[in-house]
């Protein structure tokens, strides 16, 4: 395959990926709001006494585009940092 064509092969399995992802987490909500049913429970009910809840953490990253669009550098990267990733811009061409 030429690069061109492996190049499109990447975008094509990464959105692939990203909806796989999706299926995947609306299957496993479903799961845990079935369990959390077993027991009686919301996961409402169970997320507000789970210490994490509600904690936010300050900005590091913005996004260049779009300067209303943030990221904390915690948990998953969101589309816009992989794009200028993709793209060629360093991580730290993001910071804020």
């Amino acid at each position: 395959m030429s690069r061109k064509e492996l190049l499109e092969l990447r975008d094509k399995v990464e959105k692939a990926l990203i909806g796989a992802e999706k299926r995947e987490r609306k299957e496993a909500l479903k799961a845990a709001e079935k369990a959390a049913a077993e027991f009686g429970f919301s996961l409402s009910e169970l997320a507000k006494d789970h210490p994490s809840t509600g904690k936010t953490s300050k900005a590091k990253y913005k996004n260049p585009a779009d300067p209303k669009q943030t990221w904390s550098g915690r948990g998953r990267k969101p589309q816009w940092i992989h794009d200028a990733l993709k793209s060629g811009a360093d991580i730290s061409d993001l910071e804020i």
